[in-house]
């Protein structure tokens, strides 16, 4: 039974206002406030009611469905793991919206790399009509912003680190979350210590090469949910390869993770065309690139492979070693190393510089160039300036400002953009759809994300994709035994990171490293290297069968 109270008050306020109606509002200001109310009452629990304040927007249909199912099934804490470039940052912010629009979220804090955090204030701002801010001074108040988007590094300095943990936020979004995967360090600590009601973290590369790691992950979104660590450990560390296991660990982090593939996304109306080109030194080249050979007598193994790859990529990259090897070596060994310098400068201009510039003249289009090496990328910039070709260059030392600048003079005013491996995370060049791999990375991973930066959700052309090698040396071998062989191109790469971080013994990159230093010869290499690739494409051969 309810007892019902009728309200005493409300016909004598009425008639008072009745009869001051100075105090009432007009009707124009009425119609404003019910129109108002309307536009924020909820009509409905079910579906994505930020949908309809954001026809701009061309969501696909996976993007729909991930933000779906965080906001109904996964009460707004999950880890976004989409393959690069399907558009996690757009899941994001559509879950940030709605979230917002149901009043669920108004203090909002997004932590992600420096570089990338004029970015998300734009796409915020430009996609979702949702105004966030960076604060920077020594003196900012965190209380004053809504939403505000910084760098961890900045957020846990000192000046702001007190400020921001006594904050309560709504909602939390942590891009890049992969490395947060040690629980050790500061970054995590201090993350883990953040109070929040919702949070995602976005991450290409959720599950690498530990369990510990899988588990600081889930900790972040939801401690005590896989238990405590040494539990965890004890469980399924010792069993982890078994069918039974596995299976138990994904269907407990099938409930706070959503991973699509390019394949199942219909996003493959844009092509990857890919083309493996093996150029050839010259005899000098050739003749240099054997006689560093030498230097594995005197020399760890891997000090032979660095500048073996050097030389791979240009005079000026090989020169910065031999000279700081040469200021190390006691004066009675440098001669050497001023053999090796004066042979280098006698060398013509790198068979790949000129291979890079008779391709861009060809297209006359935008091109992206990855190099590994800082003085490679020195040397490309001035070899295409001598060829009348614009270029920028993009640098992991360049500060976030400078970075969005180099990203709009390479859009609006140069032909190429030549990068390091920075390029390879977080900037978005849908403008651009050539990409030449100057310098191969020997981690497969590493050469996907170079791609999603171009490859990506929004690009309207086929990306057309160049890999060099120079024949007859170490990055000729990995080319073959790698990029071909498993055909990395070809296919989805779906786990294939994964399978490449659990090889026993150590990941991928680790292998190769210890098969070069422990080789005593050419031939030696190569059978482990073959060894090595043919586990890599008997598992995932293995993983194709059964998916």
């Amino acid at each position: 039974m309810f007892t019902i109270h009728p309200d005493q008050t409300f016909i004598h306020s009425l008639s008072s206002h009745l009869d001051q109606s100075e105090h009432l509002a007009s009707w124009e200001g009425f119609k404003l406030a019910y129109q108002a109310a309307q536009f924020k009452t909820v009509p409905e629990f079910g579906g994505l009611l930020a949908l309809d304040h954001l026809p701009h927007v061309d969501f696909m249909d996976h993007q729909v469905e991930a933000a779906e199912t965080v906001v109904h099934h996964m009460n707004g804490r999950a880890i976004l793991a989409d393959e690069v470039g399907l558009g996690k940052t757009l899941e994001a912010g559509l879950i940030l919206k709605e979230y917002m629009i149901r009043g669920r979220a108004e203090k909002v804090l997004i932590l992600t790399p420096a570089s990338l955090v004029n970015q998300w204030i734009q796409e915020l701002n430009e996609k979702f009509y949702i105004q966030a801010a960076s604060p920077r001074k020594k003196q900012a108040s965190w209380k004053e912003w809504d939403v505000a988007v910084t760098s961890i590094d900045m957020a846990k300095r000192d000046h702001h680190r007190e400020e921001i943990l006594s904050q309560e936020y709504d909602f939390i979004i942590i891009d890049e979350a992969h490395k947060l995967k040690n629980h050790q360090t500061k970054n995590y600590q201090f993350v883990q210590s953040l109070k929040k009601t919702y949070c995602l973290l976005l991450t290409a590369t959720p599950i690498q090469n530990k369990l510990s790691d899988l588990f600081n992950l889930v900790s972040i979104l939801k401690p005590g949910y896989l238990g405590n660590l040494t539990d965890f450990k004890k469980k399924y560390q010792k069993h982890a390869q078994e069918e039974e296991h596995i299976q138990h660990i994904h269907s407990l982090v099938g409930q706070l993770m959503i991973r699509n593939r390019r394949k199942d996304t219909g996003l493959d109306s844009s092509k990857r065309r890919v083309r493996n080109e093996r150029l050839t030194f010259t005899n000098e080249e050739a003749e240099l690139y054997q006689s560093l050979e030498q230097l594995k007598a005197d020399h760890p193994s891997f000090t032979w492979l660095t500048l073996a790859k050097e030389l791979c990529s240009s005079r000026e990259a090989c020169y910065m070693s031999l000279n700081q090897l040469k200021k190390k070596a006691p004066p009675e060994k440098q001669a050497v190393y001023d053999d090796f310098i004066e042979a280098l400068g006698r060398l013509p201009h790198h068979i790949k510089a000129e291979r890079m510039v008779d391709l861009i003249k060809e297209k006359e289009e935008k091109f992206i160039v990855f190099t590994e090496y800082r003085a490679t990328q020195f040397y490309l910039q001035w070899y295409l300036q001598q060829h009348g070709i614009t270029s920028v260059p993009f640098s992991g030392k360049f500060n976030k400002s400078k970075r969005d600048w180099m990203k709009q003079l390479f859009q609006n005013k140069a032909q190429v953009m030549v990068a390091t491996e920075a390029g390879g995370e977080g900037i978005n060049l849908q403008f651009c759809h050539h990409m030449i791999n100057y310098d191969l990375p020997w981690n497969p991973m590493r050469l996907e994300q170079r791609i999603g930066r171009i490859h990506r959700f929004g690009q309207k052309y086929d990306v057309n994709i160049y890999n060099f090698a120079v024949e007859n040396t170490i990055e000729d071998h990995i080319m073959h035994m790698l990029y071909e062989k498993i055909e990395v191109f070809k296919n989805a790469v779906g786990d294939l990171d994964h399978i490449l971080e659990q090889i026993p013994g150590g990941t991928f990159e680790q292998q190769i490293q210890s098969i070069v230093k422990q080789s005593e010869s050419q031939g030696e290499m190569d059978i482990k290297l073959k060894n090595l690739v043919s586990y890599v494409e008997h598992t995932v051969n293995e993983r194709r069968e059964s998916s």
